[in-house]
């Protein structure tokens, strides 16, 4: 078995793990009212794209998501939340060095940079992994940052055991293509499960709100291509994608996040039928760290 699969199976304990750990992460987290920017790369800014939504959902206050490299610099928050598995990527530690906000950082190995440079740390070290592929560190990120606004992680956790054992939506044999949609806070995991695919078999896939999808997105379904959808489907979305003979894939009975867990899974077996190794994906290296 790979690591990333091994560390896949791993996800429903290390959620409730996440979750008895935000309260003592309380301190270091952002208090009601306040301005907050979530920055990361990768995966990780697509755990911040959720994070930022279900905290503005929440009543929280203002809060936007960014990847590294596009932060402004300059835009005034009262914090600044960084995820970054390494704790080393460039993009990340330039802001953290140069914002002038109180600063915390989400981080899987502690001996790092990051560590150094903000002000509070939330150290996940048991949820870091061994394959360059992000996983496990990444949902037990956004399960800790999902309790700490109050959310129960249990049916979640549960959830994402079924969700360990249930056949996959797809064939990786017989599928060409999949575009990945989601709604409101979705729309990250959406990013993330297209990014699993890409990363893990050099697979083609897209993501996209799906709302906005119809919007020309819409136009390459097809025949032996497929639609995932995650959270809220819009009204008449189902229908439109039938229409094209494009499989659709949704699981309402599903946390989002656990449907994230049958994406991964789903990953690992298109990088299998590939003859590909998921743990050492094509270009990609554990942090990208400039010159």
């Amino acid at each position: 078995m790979s690591y990333v699969a091994e560390e896949i199976v791993s996800q429903p304990d290390l959620w409730l793990r996440a979750a008895d750990a935000a309260g003592d992460a309380a301190a270091a987290l952002p208090r009601p009212g306040e301005r907050v920017a979530v920055v990361g790369c990768g995966t990780s800014w697509f755990m911040a794209m959720a994070y930022a939504n279900l905290r503005e959902a929440a009543g929280q206050g203002e809060t936007d998501a960014f990847a590294g490299s596009e932060f402004p610099i300059g835009r005034p928050y009262d914090r600044i939340i960084a995820i970054t598995r390494s704790g080393t990527t460039t993009e990340v530690l330039d802001i953290l060095k140069t914002a002038g906000a109180r600063s915390t950082v989400l981080v899987g190995d502690v001996d790092t940079p990051a560590v150094t440079l903000a002000r509070d740390v939330i150290a996940l070290p048991w949820a870091d992994e061994r394959s360059v592929v992000q996983t496990r560190f990444a949902t037990s990120a956004l399960a800790l940052l999902r309790a700490s606004l109050g959310e129960d992680l249990t049916a979640a956790a549960a959830d994402a055991r079924r969700a360990l054992a249930l056949p996959l939506p797809l064939d990786p044999a017989a599928i060409e293509q999949v575009t990945f949609v989601g709604r409101g806070w979705t729309n990250g995991l959406a990013q993330e499960a297209a990014l699993k695919c890409r990363e893990a078999a050099t697979f083609w896939t897209e993501a996209y709100p799906a709302m906005d999808f119809r919007h020309g997105p819409i136009s390459i379904s097809t025949t032996g291509r497929a639609v995932w959808a995650f959270g809220e489907v819009p009204a008449g979305l189902r229908d439109d994608v039938a229409a094209t003979g494009a499989a659709f894939v949704h699981a309402p009975e599903l946390d989002p996040m656990a449907h994230l867990v049958v994406a991964q899974r789903f990953a690992v077996a298109l990088a299998e039928h590939k003859g590909l190794n998921p743990d050492a994906p094509r270009h990609l290296t554990r942090s990208v760290i400039l010159p």
